[in-house]
């Protein structure tokens, strides 16, 4: 197994800059999950760790070796692709024993190396059939079987489960968890959907525009978040977000807008200090709102129910606050607010975070 390393890595295309400037070492076993919208740089970063890719400037180090120069056979990692890329012709046995073939593997070893992964996998029975007669999911631990026979020193995962239908991605979610303490090697995942991210990740890196926005554990990112877009893109359903006007009162700081009054301490908010005068933005979870007249440590909203989205264990809030719009999340099912309601809402001071409304940067 080995780490992995990116030094100051940029990738352009013409004048479009995919990557830029990126630094970043995935330790020796870790899995780390790049996670961003269509177009942020996070397969062309996974790309140019496998040798699909040339870097324009940077480099990578797989190991203690420097790869840019490299060959992808010869970086020693093994991919699985969106499509699984199976060969139709062959049967599951043959295409896990195509690459190890192709390196003139001794045909004992290549049996083994095929049965043990089918044994992890349990696609023992599958072995015979061909990619057809599988089911997405049995697909899949096809291609990871692909891997895991190779017994490379990386992992390297270009959105595998965006092929398959929800509640299939949740269950190989849960298998690919399984088959990392199985098989403990380094890997790297790529995605656009956050709830992989969050459930799949030791460490995940945001990434928007090219840029490395926040990189840290799934807490780290949901409970400090250092930017707007980060608050906004970790989390389901999405953070929301309230721009205001702050004056600075005795003993504190009043956030104020349409339909909003809030009066925050200075000793918990001190950075709103430098804010003074100006706008900034409130942001709140939806899962952080409750119900309710504010107790201590609290501030409160008032509005009125616009929308509720039924999801059987709870229900989910559209309420209208001022001139914008709030989800609440965590909602008795059974309790009926028939559109036009008004209701009071409160949320702990420690659950609230603040962003300059110019930069999206977190006040602390």
């Amino acid at each position: 197994m080995a780490e992995v390393i990116l030094t100051n890595v940029r990738k352009t295309y013409g004048a479009v800059v995919a990557v830029e400037d990126l630094s970043l070492s995935i330790a020796d076993h870790e899995f780390v999950v790049f996670v961003g919208p269509s177009g942020c740089g996070k397969s062309t970063t996974l790309r140019m760790i496998a040798g699909l890719e040339d870097t324009t400037r940077g480099t990578i180090s797989i190991g203690s070796r420097v790869v840019n120069g490299l060959q992808p056979k010869d970086r020693d990692i093994a991919m699985v692709f969106q499509n699984y890329a199976l060969y139709q012709h062959m049967s599951v046995y043959d295409n896990l024993a195509f690459g190890l073939r192709n390196r003139r593997v001794p045909a004992a070893q290549i049996d083994a190396a095929v049965r043990h992964a089918a044994r992890t996998l349990s696609i023992e029975t599958l072995l015979e059939r061909r990619p057809r007669q599988l089911s997405g999911g049995q697909q899949q631990r096809v291609a990871l079987g692909r891997c895991i026979v190779r017994n490379p020193k990386v992992f390297l995962f270009d959105e595998p489960l965006s092929n398959l239908d929800a509640q299939l991605r949740g269950q190989m979610r849960l298998e690919i968890k399984e088959l990392r303490q199985r098989v403990p090697t380094t890997s790297v995942f790529v995605t656009h959907d956050q709830v992989e991210a969050m459930t799949l990740g030791d460490r995940i890196v945001v990434m928007k525009d090219g840029l490395m926005q926040q990189v840290g554990s799934p807490l780290e990112l949901y409970r400090r978040p250092v930017n707007r877009f980060v608050a906004s893109f970790i989390g389901s359903p999405a953070m929301n977000f309230f721009d205001v006007h702050v004056t600075a009162v005795p003993m504190g700081f009043r956030l104020s807008a349409d339909g909003i009054d809030l009066e925050l301490p200075q000793r918990r908010f001190a950075g709103l200090g430098a804010h003074a005068g100006r706008a900034v933005t409130i942001g709140v979870r939806p899962q952080h709102l409750r119900l309710g007249c504010t107790q201590v440590d609290q501030v409160g909203l008032s509005g009125q129910v616009m929308v509720t989205e039924q999801l059987g264990d709870e229900q989910v809030l559209a309420v209208r606050v001022g001139a914008g719009d709030i989800r609440v999340a965590g909602i008795d099912p059974e309790l009926s607010l028939p559109t036009g309601t008004r209701i009071n809402v409160a949320v702990p001071m420690d659950n609230l975070h603040l962003f300059d409304a110019a930069s999206g940067v977190a006040i602390r």
